[in-house]
């Protein structure tokens, strides 16, 4: 994984409390266990008016021509609740979402995100109705998000943000959980190589 530290984009709109796993990933979808392909199922029942997914709900925010191509989803709170298929996050990022920012998200949606190169970011409602308002008036306002200093600037105005110092370092590193274990490969060898053979 490449790591993050400054990222600039767009944000779409998802005006919704308690998107839940299984609208953002539709259970009839996880039959793969490669973490790409998801992208084109994601809010599967909400982007499309046919089963199939081939008629696009015209309604949908994320289908409207003024948010396509945006790295930023904005939402409301207990984003991520419902089952803890890590499936959702993979379609958040193979649709080519970097950040979510919403009140609050699930505790393991929160983790799932931080293992797969997705920076969850916490504000308070009223400066995500803020960004909301930012969002209506122009589709293609500006997000800065500068990680190692916790900021998300928004035509000028600045929002500080929280994140666990590990979780931080491990996004900026691009490092999931194998890789970050993986730094240490010459040590775990080294033990490895003095434990008696009778306990291997």
């Amino acid at each position: 994984m490449s790591g993050m530290t400054l990222i600039t984009g767009k944000a779409a709109p998802l005006d919704k409390s308690n998107v839940d796993t299984d609208a953002i990933i539709p259970k009839q979808f996880l039959q793969r266990v490669e973490k790409t392909g998801f992208g084109i199922h994601l809010f599967h029942d909400w982007r499309y008016l046919d089963l199939e997914g081939t008629t696009e709900n015209p309604a949908f925010e994320l289908n409207k021509p003024e948010h396509k191509g945006a790295n930023v989803l904005l939402s409301r709170e207990n984003f991520g609740c419902g089952s803890s298929r890590e499936h959702a996050p993979w379609a958040i990022k193979d649709y080519g979402f970097d950040i979510v920012i919403a009140t609050s998200f699930a505790d393991i949606f929160y983790g799932n995100c931080m293992n797969n190169q997705i920076l969850p970011i916490i504000l308070a409602d009223a400066q995500i109705n803020e960004l909301f308002k930012a969002v209506a008036a122009d589709p293609q306002t500006q997000f800065n998000i500068d990680l190692p200093n916790q900021t998300v600037t928004v035509n000028s105005v600045v929002y500080n943000f929280e994140i666990n110092a590990f979780h931080k370092e491990c996004l900026v590193k691009g490092l999931d959980s194998i890789g970050w274990t993986l730094q240490f490969e010459a040590d775990i060898t080294t033990y490895e190589a003095k434990i008696p053979s009778w306990r291997k």
